[in-house]
């Protein structure tokens, strides 16, 4: 079982491995873990009974901002350890899925929906 200690540096991991293009161009977005996403986040992202998030962004997407936009709480991007750590056996797997996850929420803080991200792989 990975810690949460040794997940959240699995986080902080992943976003060391992004270039630095990226996290520059990031603005107003705090990257937190959570054990498990509560009922409200399953419902708001219409995930089925049965089925998990392993991340979820909430918030206002870079490419939907508009001069208006200030003086927000900041995006989140939360990935959830309780579901990655279920479903992925080894640490190098749990590693490696939230790598994918963390991109995947990035994209969507870059306004990308998750046709244009599957098509990237994640």
């Amino acid at each position: 079982m990975v810690s949460r200690e040794e997940f959240e540096q699995l986080v902080a991991d992943a976003l060391a491995t992004l270039p630095l293009e990226i996290l520059n161009r990031m603005d107003n977005v705090a990257i937190t873990v959570q054990e498990w996403p509560s009922r409200t986040q399953l419902d708001s992202s219409r995930v089925p009974p049965g089925s998990t998030l392993f991340g979820l962004y909430q918030g206002v997407p870079l490419t939907q901002r508009s001069s208006h936009y200030g003086m927000v709480t900041p995006d989140r991007i939360t990935i959830f350890r309780g579901p990655l750590t279920r479903y992925f056996a080894t640490p190098e797997a749990i590693a490696e899925q939230v790598r994918k996850t963390v991109v995947h929420e990035i994209a969507h803080h870059f306004g990308m929906g998750e046709a244009q991200i599957a098509r990237l792989g994640y």
